[in-house]
This record gives C-alpha cells, sequence and structure tokens, in this order.
C-alpha cells in the first residue's frame, strides 16, 4: 500500500500541494542563505540587535527547510537537495556583495511577503485535497512571520534608525 492511501489522501489533489512545497523548499533554502549572508556582514551601531535577530530568523528558516522536506517525502515525493536546481526556479534571489542599513531590513520585509503569500497559497491546496497536516504546518509559520513583519516594521520606524543602522555597505 501506498503512503497517500493509509493516510488518506487522494494522490492527484495532493500533487498540487507536492508542487507548491517544492517551489518554497526552493524560496527557504535561498532565503537561508541570504539571511547568513546578512549575519555575517552586519556592522554598525546595531550590530547586536541585527546580529541576534538574523540568526534567530535563520535558525527558524534552518528548521523549516527540514520540515518542508519531510512533508515532501510523507506525501510520497522527493525534495530537491541541489542549491543549483533551487536557484533556478526561487522566486526569492541571492543577494549579490553586502547589503545594509534599511536595504537590508526591506530585503527581509519582500522575502517574508513572499513566503506568506506562498504559504497561504499552500494552505488553499492542502484544503482542498483535505492535507489538514500542511495546513496546520504553513498556518504555524505564518504566525511567526506575521510577527516577524510586525517587529520588523516597528524597529524601522524607531526614530534613530538609519541607513548606516545594520551594515557597511562598502
Amino acid at each position: 500500500m501506498k503512503n497517500l492511501e493509509i493516510i488518506g489522501l487522494n494522490e492527484s489533489k495532493v500533487n498540487k500541494v507536492k508542487d507548491a512545497l517544492a517551489q518554497l523548499l526552493a524560496d527557504y533554502q535561498i532565503y537561508y542563505t541570504n539571511l547568513r549572508n546578512l549575519h555575517w556582514n552586519v556592522k554598525g551601531h546595531k550590530f547586536f540587535t541585527m546580529h541576534s535577530k538574523y540568526e534567530e530568523l535563520y535558525n527558524e528558516a534552518a528548521a523549516h527547510v527540514d520540515e518542508i522536506a519531510e512533508r515532501i517525502l510523507q506525501l510520497g515525493a522527493h525534495p530537491e537537495s541541489r542549491y543549483s536546481e533551487y536557484l533556478k526556479v526561487a522566486t526569492i534571489k541571492e543577494i549579490e556583495g553586502v547589503v545594509g542599513g534599511r536595504e537590508s531590513i526591506d530585503l527581509l520585509l519582500e522575502y517574508f511577503k513572499n513566503l506568506i503569500s506562498q504559504e497561504r497559497a499552500l494552505i488553499d491546496l492542502a484544503g482542498d485535497a483535505h492535507d489538514d497536516v500542511t495546513a496546520d504546518l504553513m498556518t504555524g509559520y505564518l504566525a511567526s512571520q506575521e510577527k516577524n513583519v510586525w517587529m520588523l516594521l516597528a524597529y524601522a520606524q524607531h526614530k534613530h534608525h538609519d541607513d548606516s543602522c545594520c551594515c557597511e555597505t562598502k
């Protein structure tokens, strides 16, 4: 018996979920690497704040990468593991060079916008497939990301926040 038969999911409906999870996995891999770039290159008077935040975010992203890949396996597919393939399909692009200041926060907000959009779409696809586990996984991601968006926007509005706060761009 196939795994999907045992867990009671329809293969044709779950195929859309698997494809969307594969796309999300590619984007999370690029997002993770970009966070490492930001973490390694942060400088300035907000170093401790942003260095810790980037580390928190990349640790969370690493956990999500593993959970998404394992969910793909649970649904009977094999997750892509080649970075070269992620780069071909990811909608989040690699950071080129060092990004600093407000631009780094704007990038994070764009990444969250992208991931949140994919996760909301996945919740709908999973609902159509009666895949409550994937929907629940995505709902958990959304809760964390929406909180991070709120916190980053609040941080960016701080009156002492300027372009030199997070990273040097040279």
